[in-house]
């Protein structure tokens, strides 16, 4: 049993890299087989197709991405809701940085032309983006009832704040701009926005 979950663990991984630098119609299940010694039939074994291993890449994406950066918020002290949004924009700047693959990952255009006609695809791509908005949304909800933030429409500032900051990793991710040097900016960006 823990040797299967090795094996998948690795097939997952080798996957991720691949359609995160290839993109989903230039990865091939051999090249995942070859990388990772593990037969092609092993890998069937464990996903029925491509579609379905790249379905269970982006649920593993899901699940550690969105649920670190819960994780990190809650294990982090706070004096506020502004604070907590500052916080907030700042860890995902920086995993940005630091899971550069799987940012590539998320940001192919690929995915999103899958997504239409993959019910699955469409509920994961969704339930990643609904959990990290929602983040702002809980920072920006609590900053309101504490009086670090003015009233404004939580969902849709939750929704500016991380169009800006994913917007400014994708130019990153691209290497179209060097991103990287306009994060304090963006956090006193959106600290303007949001300040009574």
């Amino acid at each position: 049993m823990a040797r299967a979950q090795t094996k998948k663990e690795a097939i997952l991984q080798a996957a991720s890299k691949f359609f995160a630098e290839r993109g989903y119609w230039d990865t091939s299940v051999s090249d995942i087989s070859k990388a990772t010694g593990v037969a092609e039939g092993t890998i069937f074994y464990h996903f029925q197709s491509k579609e379905d291993l790249f379905l269970a890449v982006l649920q593993k994406f899901k699940e550690d991405f969105v649920g670190s950066f819960k994780q990190h918020l809650q294990n982090t002290e706070f004096a506020n809701g502004l604070e907590m949004v500052e916080g907030a924009i700042s860890f995902y700047l920086y995993q940005s940085s630091v899971m550069e693959e799987r940012f590539l990952l998320l940001h192919r255009h690929h995915y999103y032309q899958i997504a239409p006609n993959n019910p699955k695809c469409w509920q994961y791509l969704e339930e990643i983006y609904s959990g990290l908005i929602s983040i702002f949304e809980q920072a920006i909800l609590r900053g309101m009832e504490d009086g670090s933030i003015r009233p404004v429409s939580p969902s849709k500032k939750a929704l500016l704040i991380f169009t800006l900051i994913d917007g400014l990793v994708r130019l990153d991710t691209y290497n179209l701009y060097q991103a990287t040097s306009l994060y304090e900016e963006v956090i006193e960006s959106c600290r303007c926005w949001l300040k009574p």
